[in-house]
């Protein structure tokens, strides 16, 4: 009871020192909670944030793969068309211009595309497109290639004239989907296309609507042709005639192969530029890409965006050879969204295909997150630092101001550890006080960080709370111990046990 009544007297004679003590651990507090619940919480954060920019997982037939690692030609950014049209519409920006504008020779099926979405990581995959990755030639109806008729002969040779530029040769032709329904065997349904995958373009217009004979072309390339929303392009392409091909132009008799020319005649519904090569490419549903190709049900890509776990050494260990994992290793890699398990999930599912990791992307989300945590761990570490220096001094400080108290209470028979003990009570109970006023406000903090920086709320972890309280309890122990031994000369085990 005495000492209970010592503690409260200490309150109400030393009220704002007492305060300060309270405020520098509630600060602490407030900085500690916040930072480390936005630690435990970032990885998901920063990749559902990443994942807003393209496809981190891209699906190949297997034979394109090979070729991709054996002569490094693999898209790595994710871009879709992978080239970029010059003033002949074929160069690319690193160059390889015969590479990029040459059509594909091994491809996937289009209808195995919604398997991707039966896979044990599922609910991971946000969203994916199926692409036909093709080049043909453009020309523009509607625009200045249309008033020939009605202005003679001068007429006619300006609208031919204008016509002549109105052309774009070996244009990449991206057929996709935009916003496809799909209806799973399970009976749930889904949405996947280009809508969600390319969240960053920016659009004048609206996106094309899956099979129909709509398409979006990019702002360098609209530039190019002089088109605008509601025009039309004609698309050409030359495709080659099996020998035995009766219907479709083949000779039948003489057992050589011919050639014929396809078009498709597509509305602009909108413009879209996308900051990269994307911009020469004309996007348009996969049905009119199949046409145009000549190549039904036929795609060379698929992108996929996934949630995925950031790579450590069990993920990078499994995407070199799955193999070489142990049972127990390649349960926890199987069981964990790493990047190298949904591609390797992808690939049970789709038969002939390869799935990769965009590298780039995964990289990227590990360095960003490995950085992030560093820098709030220091701002913990600095806090509590700072705290720890701000209550010693306040305990010296108090130590001192109560001389003459304490040599009272030595004179009537308290032993140097008691005062001690009492002093560290005291300097206890106010550190507590703080620290859960604090524990609120870093809470609050916390949520203001994740909606002004993520958009969304921070998830708060028990385990912070309780990292938190130990390490600020930690922090007020030695500090309080240190302030004593230096005022009383005593050393630690001599203020915890008495003398």
């Amino acid at each position: 009871m005495f000492f209970l009544k010592m503690i409260s007297r200490s309150f109400s004679r030393q009220f704002k020192r007492r305060l300060l003590i309270a405020v520098t651990v509630c600060l602490s507090a407030t900085v500690s909670v916040a930072m480390l619940g936005v630690v435990f919480d970032v990885g998901d954060k920063l990749n559902a944030e990443l994942s807003t920019y393209g496809s981190n997982i891209v699906v190949q037939p297997k034979s394109d793969a090979v070729v991709s690692d054996l002569y490094n030609t693999g898209d790595s950014d994710g871009s879709a068309s992978g080239s970029s049209s010059g003033s002949d519409g074929g160069s690319t920006s690193d160059g390889s211009a015969a590479a990029d504008s040459a059509d594909p020779t091994a491809f996937l099926k289009e209808s195995d595309a919604q398997k991707i979405k039966t896979i044990f990581w599922a609910f991971n995959i946000t969203n994916f497109a199926p692409e036909l990755n093709i080049h043909a030639d453009a020309g523009c109806v509607g625009s200045g290639a249309g008033s020939a008729d009605s202005a003679g002969t001068a007429g006619a040779s300006g609208a031919a004239a204008s016509a002549a530029k109105c052309k774009a040769t070996n244009v990449p032709i991206v057929g996709t989907w935009f916003a496809k329904t799909l209806h799973m065997d399970s009976g749930e349904s889904t949405v996947a296309g280009m809508n969600g995958m390319r969240s960053w373009w920016k659009i004048n217009g609206t996106w094309p609507k899956d099979d129909s004979e709509q398409a979006m072309v990019g702002s360098a390339l609209a530039a190019k042709l002089g088109v605008n929303v509601g025009d039309s392009v004609t698309l050409d392409k030359t495709i080659a005639v099996g020998a035995d091909d009766n219907t479709n132009g083949g000779t039948g008799k003489t057992g050589k192969s011919s050639t014929e020319r396809n078009r498709v005649k597509v509305k602009i519904v909108g413009i879209f530029d996308s900051g990269d090569s994307d911009n020469s490419a004309i996007y348009m549903p996969s049905i009119a890409a199949q046409t145009l190709a000549n190549l039904p049900n036929s795609i060379d890509k698929i992108e996929v965006k996934a949630l995925t776990t950031p790579d450590n050494d069990l993920a990078r260990k499994a995407s070199k050879n799955p193999n070489a994992l142990t049972q127990d290793e390649w349960e926890t890699w199987y069981c964990t969204a790493y990047p190298s398990s949904i591609a390797y999930q992808i690939e049970e599912v789709l038969p002939g295909a390869v799935a990769k990791q965009v590298r780039q992307v995964a990289a990227l989300q590990g360095d960003v997150l490995n950085k992030t945590q560093a820098v709030m761990v220091l701002m913990t570490v600095l806090s509590l630092v700072a705290a720890a220096i701000a209550v010693a001094n306040l305990m010296a400080a108090s130590i001192g101001e109560r001389g003459s108290e304490l040599a009272l209470l030595k004179a009537i028979g308290a032993t140097d550890g008691a005062v001690s003990r009492l002093m560290l009570a005291e300097t206890a109970v106010i550190s507590l006080v703080g620290a859960i006023a604090g524990a609120l406000l870093g809470s609050g903090v916390a949520q203001i960080v994740g909606h002004v920086v993520f958009g969304s709320g921070i998830t708060m972890r028990p385990m912070v709370f309780v990292l938190v309280f130990v390490l600020l309890a930690v922090t007020v122990l030695v500090a309080s111990l240190s302030s004593i031994r230096a005022i009383l000369g005593l050393r630690p085990a001599e203020v915890l046990h008495g003398r």
